[in-house]
């Protein structure tokens, strides 16, 4: 195959993997998205009031579901409903509700919905009856023949005058069943998103009572999901019997039910950034649920587990604790809190993918390096510099057999016309050129073939990583996990105009100031070397600047950023391994060649 030939090649399957990969990744996932947002508004006044019974064994009895909410509330006026107790710490504010003892109302100071500093902070979980609910709940379920008096989920707790759940204060809800049995529940919660909740029974009763401890997080209603292929949103866990389970919205409301029995593992439901899960103690043997149920006209998402039955004697007490992770998926917490606390697998909470064996590592290191310099757009600079460091030898290998390649262009162009049709003779007299200057044909194929890996770990890592999202670069560039905002077609905001609004083509005529730089420089690097003889390759190459220059202008600004840096990198690199190899760097004369091409198609016309 023929250095011309198989450039030819490379650069269709370039460009197509491109297009397929744009088109499955972004575009279909935007429709998707526009169709769930659109779905979502119209559902939004149907709120159920209370979870599905947590999952039990055989021989237990769970408490059967509330009714539906019959008047959508507003937020506020779903939490005025019952009485509470706030939260308040560094990281988060809210209240657990009186009414069932839920934690059901949970917002995260240290983060906001947009890069405004002025913007609303997240809010994360929510109460029954009002838009969202989304909340966590603890308990126990009767064993089967125990007629033991539970607190249901909308049983009053008491709790002391003036309390508050804070760092330094725990808070303790109590209800006595006025059968004999105390229940006490204490909450307490560090200074970021792990809450400790510890149930106790006190059975002053004449009779024993067997019980199963529980807990869930539960989310009514279908949320809006980005609906990337890249990402997973919707209900995961770790069991010791299943491994890690990642299971999408769609896909449990069709099969509505998984059990998993497991010693200790987590599970709950997680957005893109945030969390809720539930946590049993890691020696603990429990049976885990992910299920969907219908509640009225909507669905119902749950994951709980509920633990072996516990009998209490009379005047014996009996007590158990979990966790309850309700916040930022922040990766150092997140890896603290595995080892903190020894849970199974937890720092998969975080999606990061297949290629976690990279895609974990590059953060790693782009997270160290950012600490050292203050800015993630830097340290994305910095670590393309590294992985150029990394590769060196394999490019430099590489780009020195494209060199000999050009050198050999001459006696190649010969033979071409000695041979004219023979194509057999002419492959045999290539080859013994390439083994007498001793070029390897394919090398000039792996600088791409490397950057392919680093490239889609690099867009994971700023698609699914808290610690890119508002984090900004210079000037513009406020948000390096988004797109860059500008817009060639509205001349970079001096046109008071949005070319997004179009329909069916506004989100490619974003093409902001990076991605043309990205382009420009991806021109470059294809200026560097001489046009193919072949009229078809030549437009091929000409092309795939602009067709690149469209497909990124949708991506995460950084990766544009990464991109363009690192094409910089290429071609001064090529053209030092160039000069030392005794060929001519043909990149400014390609690039005045194209400029007087154009002058003449210009005088022409």
């Amino acid at each position: 195959m023929t250095s011309e030939n198989r450039n030819m090649i490379v650069a269709i399957v370039m460009s197509m993997a491109v297009l397929l990969a744009w088109q499955y990744f972004s575009g279909i996932p935007q429709m998707e998205a526009q169709r769930q947002a659109q779905q979502q508004t119209a559902q939004q006044s149907q709120q159920a009031a209370a979870p599905a019974a947590p999952g039990a064994p055989s021989d237990a009895s769970a408490p059967a579901p509330a009714a539906v909410a019959t008047k959508a509330l507003t937020r506020e006026e779903a939490l005025a409903r019952t009485p509470r107790v706030a939260i308040d710490t560094p990281s988060v504010t809210g209240s657990v509700s009186l009414r069932g003892g839920r934690i059901d109302d949970l917002s995260l100071k240290n983060y906001r919905e947009t890069v405004q500093p002025n913007s609303p902070i997240i809010v994360l979980l929510s109460p029954s009856g009002g838009p969202n609910p989304f909340y966590a709940e603890f308990g126990w379920v009767a064993a089967s023949g125990s007629n033991v008096k539970l607190p249901a989920p909308d049983a009053l707790w008491t709790a002391p005058e003036g309390a508050k759940l804070t760092t330094e204060t725990p808070l303790t809800l109590t209800y006595d069943n006025g059968e004999g049995q105390v229940f006490r529940r204490t909450l307490s919660i560090d200074a970021n998103y792990m809450f400790h909740v510890v149930d106790e029974v006190e059975n002053n009763g004449s009779a024993a009572v067997a019980l199963h401890p529980f807990a869930l997080v539960s989310r009514h209603g279908t949320p809006h999901t980005l609906g990337y292929y890249i990402l997973h949103e919707g209900l995961i866990g770790v069991t010791s019997e299943g491994g890690l389970h990642e299971i999408k919205y769609k896909d449990i409301a069709d099969r509505k039910t998984e059990t998993f029995n497991s010693t200790g593992g987590w599970l709950g439901i997680t957005d893109k950034y945030w969390a809720a899960t539930v946590i049993p103690d890691s020696a603990e043997k429990v049976q885990a649920r992910f299920s969907a149920a219908q509640n009225g006209t909507d669905l119902t998402y749950q994951t709980d587990f509920l633990g072996d039955a516990v009998t209490v004697e009379p005047g014996a007490k009996a007590t158990r604790d979990g966790r309850l992770f309700a916040g930022a998926k922040v990766v150092r917490l997140v890896d603290g809190y595995q080892a903190q606390y020894n849970i199974d697998r937890f720092d998969r909470l975080i999606d990061w993918g297949w290629f976690y064996f990279i895609t974990k590592p590059l953060f790693v290191v782009i997270d160290w390096i950012y600490h050292l310099v203050g800015n993630f757009g830097i340290a994305i600079l910095v670590v393309t510099v590294l992985i150029k460091g990394i590769f060196f030898p394999l490019a430099n290998k590489s780009y020195a057999s494209m060199a000999k390649m050009k050198a050999v262009q001459p006696e190649i162009q010969a033979l071409r016309e000695r041979y004219g049709d023979d194509r057999t003779k002419l492959q045999q007299e290539m080859m013994e050129i390439y083994k007498k200057e001793k070029i390897n044909p394919i090398a000039g194929c792996l600088p791409i073939l490397i950057q392919i890996p680093v490239f889609f770990a690099l867009y994971k890592t700023l698609f699914v990583t808290i610690e890119m999202r508002h984090a900004p670069f210079f000037g513009w560039i406020k948000d390096l996990s988004a797109p860059d905002p500008t817009t060639l077609f509205n001349l970079f905001g001096l046109i008071p105009w949005d070319p997004s609004q179009v329909p069916m083509i506004g989100h490619f005529l974003m093409l902001g100031i990076w991605p043309i730089i990205m382009g420009c420089t991806m021109w470059a690097q294809m200026k560097l070397n001489p046009a193919p003889p072949d009229p078809t390759q030549k437009m091929i190459f000409d092309w795939m600047p602009l067709i690149f220059t469209f497909m990124l202008a949708s991506f995460a600004s950084g990766l544009v950023i990464y991109w363009a840096w690192n094409n910089t990198l290429s071609v001064l690199q090529q053209s030092v391994i160039m000069r030392r190899n005794g060929v001519k760097v043909e990149l400014w004369d390609n690039l005045k060649s194209t400029l007087r091409l154009g002058r003449k198609k210009a005088g022409t016309g």
